[in-house]
């Protein structure tokens, strides 16, 4: 019974939580047609005429990876971080116990300009060298499944807003909770590229 609950925390985890980062991430690229055109020539300069991105191309991507991290950075899904300290410690003058959980508003962090420059603006360019170290234990497996299917999207399609609605009439709303997924509803036009 153990490993069942194991394997569907990870195929329900992985699904809530790919589903709210797709969304995400083409909210983010449709506001940002600049970042659009990059990533669809990097994947169709690679693919060509194959037909589809597979799983030996990710490498060989590395701009749709730093959309998905920039997204990651803009649109936490779990945007409260529990951590436990290791042992005591000060923090802006407070002492905090070895074994006390505290919560990081990870949000908030990834917002912080004295941490990122232009930390409101969507920008993958930032991410396209080094790695982030703490991240979740199934992120390479979610990156891998994300990428994927991103880089299909924009391989495939191309993408436009519905009749009467404005790239700058997109939102970022959301709706809070443990995953916070897109409050209004996300539509976009596809035409298959040809």
């Amino acid at each position: 019974m153990k490993v069942f609950r194991c394997v569907q925390n990870v195929f329900v985890g992985a699904t809530d939580t790919s589903a709210a980062t797709m969304t995400w991430a083409m909210t983010n690229v449709m506001k940002n047609p600049r970042v659009m055109e990059k990533a669809q020539k990097e994947v169709k300069d690679l693919i060509g005429n194959k037909g589809f991105v597979d799983e030996d191309d990710l490498q060989k991507l590395p701009y749709i990876k730093a959309i998905l991290k920039e997204t990651f950075r803009l649109n936490p899904l779990g945007p409260i971080i529990p951590r436990e300290t290791t042992k005591s410690c000060m923090i802006d003058g407070y002492e905090i116990p070895a074994k006390t959980l505290v919560y990081l508003n990870g949000w908030a962090i990834s917002r912080d300009p004295e941490v990122w420059e232009r930390p409101d603006e969507f920008d993958p360019d930032r991410f396209i060298s080094g790695d982030n170290r703490r991240f979740c234990p199934g992120i390479h497996m979610g990156i891998a499944t994300l990428e994927l299917a991103i880089a299909n999207l924009l391989y495939k399609f191309d993408w436009e807003m519905p009749a009467g609605i404005k790239i700058q009439d997109l939102d970022f709303d959301i709706t809070p909770g443990i995953v916070m997924h897109k409050k209004n509803p996300f539509c976009l036009v596809a035409t298959k590229y040809i």
